[in-house]
């Protein structure tokens, strides 16, 4: 098996790579600034002016200032790369807070109150309802970035006016108080591998390891295992960072993110992340690889004209062992016996007729 890696050259993307190494029969690294997508009579992907060779899994991942890039890319691969963790849907929605929101509220999962309006107008006269500290966040960026906290009317329209005069889109979210912490839950596939409980350094609200927050182990309960991997299947990715709060209303989900960093995680950690990842991505290439030979050899079966749901007559030589027939094994590929069924044999010289009993 073939496979890559296409990112920004993180360390977090390395350590994938690296990993990979040992599942995979070949693994690139290959850096995304150095990709071209091309459309219409060219159309296909470039890397370092040449067609991107062909791989059975690719991790593309990157920074939300690439998502146009991120999204164009597996767009192409999709129908011709037999396994993308995330498809071109998730860069759509997890890239944008908005999407984002929207996804998880058609899944019934549980987060901040979160407001949208269409004017700064209309966001004004909200402002007069909502109870305060609140949030204001723009629908991109990660990390923490462009997340910031009002703590009274005046503050809150001041920033409104900031960010009408940058003609930026932006939502508003109630502030959960959890003294500067939050949870962040890595979810590979269908389960959490890892979690951490992030603290905020003194005076900031921001708990994310990139604004200096610090990482301490944590054992997540159940349920809020369980929500993260609704989050993550409803965002359809098979990476996924999940970003929740302790509230006095249970735990919400306040963030995702698609390229989350693994060494804060990984520093808390007592499994070898990076390997779980590799070793998921290698297990589910090996299931699409095998179910796409088996559909081949359905599909020339059929052509032959062996059609499961017809008679076929079969020319073969049959193998003796004393007074034992042995049938070829295409007869019950064909036939499809069981040995928890009883038969019904009809026999004369020259011809044996086998049927499943009523």
């Amino acid at each position: 098996m073939k496979g890559a890696v296409i990112s920004l050259g993180s360390t977090s993307s390395q350590m994938v790579a690296d990993s990979m190494k040992k599942y995979f029969d070949e693994v690139d690294m290959i850096q995304l600034r150095s990709i071209e997508v091309r459309l219409g009579k060219e159309s296909g992907i470039f890397y370092e002016g040449k067609h991107l060779a062909n791989y059975d899994c690719i991790y593309v991942k990157g920074s939300f200032r690439f998502a146009n890039l991120l999204r164009s890319i597996s767009a192409l691969l999709e129908g011709k790369t037999p396994y993308l963790p995330l498809p071109a849907n998730s860069f759509t929605t997890v890239h944008n807070k908005l999407l984002t929101h929207l996804a998880l509220e058609q899944q019934n999962i549980p987060m901040p109150r979160t407001y949208i309006t269409s004017t700064i107008e209309e966001a004004k006269t909200l402002l007069k309802r909502v109870n305060y500290p609140i949030v204001m966040k723009f629908p991109e960026g990660t990390q923490g970035k462009g997340v910031m906290f009002a703590d009274s009317q005046s503050s809150a329209s001041s920033l409104l006016d900031a960010l009408g005069a940058l003609n930026q889109p932006f939502i508003i979210q109630e502030f959960i108080d959890t003294n500067g912490e939050d949870i962040r839950a890595l979810v590979v596939g269908d389960k959490v591998i890892a979690a951490m409980k992030r603290v905020a350094v003194k005076g900031e609200k921001r708990a994310n390891v990139h604004a200096g927050g610090e990482p301490k182990a944590i054992l997540l309960g159940h349920e809020t295992s369980k929500m993260a991997v609704k989050v993550a299947k409803a965002l359809d990715a098979d990476v996924c960072g999940v970003d929740i709060l302790e509230s006095p209303r249970g735990p919400l989900v306040i963030e995702a993110n698609i390229s989350p960093g693994l060494q804060g995680l990984q520093s808390v950690s007592t499994i070898n992340i990076a390997d779980e990842i590799a070793k998921y991505f290698a297990r589910r290439t090996e299931e699409i690889l095998q179910g796409t030979q088996k559909k081949k050899a359905a599909e020339v079966m059929q052509e032959i004209g062996l059609d499961k749901s017809a008679s076929q007559k079969v020319i073969s030589q049959l193998t003796f062992r004393g007074d034992r027939i042995i049938l070829p094994v295409i007869a019950n590929k064909i036939a499809q016996f069981h040995d928890d069924k009883e038969f019904s044999l009809t026999l004369r010289k020259g011809k044996i007729e086998i049927e499943e009993a009523n």
